[in-house]
C-alpha cells in the first residue's frame, strides 16, 4: 500500500520541493550517451564544479507536478580536483568505491535528488531535531555563458546521500535557476516514488522540510522515477545504489 508524505511544517519557510534528480556516470560522456540511448534525447550543457571536482550536463524535465525540475547527469571530472579540505568527500556519495564500482559495471544509474528550498539552514536545523544530519550548508557556483550560477547547498563531510538517496540534498539557488537557460527536451517527469525499510522516518523526515506530494513505500530501498520521453514512459530506478 501506498502512503503520501504530508508536511507539518509551517510553510512556506523551509518549504521543500523537487529541484532536480542525479544521475552518475562514470564518465560525463558514458551518461551522455546513456541519456540519448535511454530518453530518446541529448542533455544540454552544464559545467564544472571546482568545489567537488566534479562536472555535470543537465536536461529540463519540469511538467505540471513538477515546476522547475531537471535531470542532472554528473560525474567525476578526472582532469579537476576538489577544492574541499582534506579528508572531505565529494557530494552524493561520488568517492564511495562500491558505487564507482556499481556505476563502471552497471553503466550510469539514477542515485539521488536535491530539494529547492528559501532556507537550507533551516531545513538542516529540523532534520538536526530528528536526529538526521544533512551535513553543514556551502556556498557553490559555477560559470555558465548566462553568467555565474550561484546557490548554497547542504554537503555532509563524508558525501553520504543517507537513506539510499531518499533524503534529498537541500539546496537554495541565488537570482537565477539553471532550467531558466535550458530548452524544452520534451521529457517531463510524470511520477516520484520511493521505497525504504523505514518509511515512517522517511516521511517524517519530509514533513519537517516541507517536503510533500510524494508517495513513500516499505519495501526495499529505491527511489523510483516516471518520466515521459521521445521513447515513451521510460522508469528510472536507483534500485538501492
Amino acid at each position: 500500500m501506498w502512503y503520501i508524505a504530508k508536511s507539518s511544517a509551517p510553510a512556506p519557510v523551509r518549504a521543500a520541493a523537487l529541484d532536480h534528480l542525479v544521475v552518475a556516470a562514470a564518465s560525463l560522456a558514458e551518461g551522455a550517451q546513456w541519456c540519448h540511448d535511454t530518453l530518446g534525447v541529448v542533455p544540454g550543457p552544464g559545467g564544472e564544479h571546482p568545489l567537488m571536482g566534479t562536472h555535470n550536463r543537465l536536461l529540463r524535465i519540469d511538467s505540471a507536478g513538477f515546476a522547475q525540475a531537471y535531470l542532472e547527469i554528473i560525474a567525476i571530472n578526472s582532469g579537476a580536483v576538489s577544492a574541499r579540505t582534506a579528508g572531505a568527500r565529494r557530494w552524493f556519495d561520488l568517492d564511495n568505491p562500491a558505487l564507482q564500482t556499481l556505476l563502471s559495471k552497471s553503466g550510469p544509474r539514477l542515485i539521488h535528488f536535491v530539494a529547492a528550498t528559501t532556507d537550507a539552514a533551516a531545513g538542516v536545523a529540523a532534520l538536526k531535531q530528528l536526529g538526521l544530519d544533512r551535513g553543514e550548508v556551502l556556498q557553490a557556483s559555477r560559470p555558465t555563458p548566462q553568467g555565474e550560477l550561484s546557490w548554497k547547498i547542504t554537503i555532509r563531510h563524508d558525501g553520504q546521500r543517507l537513506f539510499y538517496g531518499a533524503l534529498p540534498t537541500l539546496i537554495q539557488w541565488g537570482g537565477v535557476h539553471p532550467t531558466e537557460s535550458l530548452p524544452a527536451s520534451g521529457v517531463t517527469l510524470q511520477s516520484l516514488q520511493f521505497c525504504h525499510p523505514r518509511p515512517e522516518e522517511l516521511r517524517n523526515a519530509y514533513a519537517a522540510i516541507g517536503f510533500a506530494g510524494v508517495t513513500v513505500q516499505a519495501g526495499t530501498p529505491d527511489i523510483i522515477a516516471t518520466l515521459q520521453t521521445p521513447r515513451g514512459d521510460v522508469r528510472l530506478s536507483s534500485r538501492g545504489a
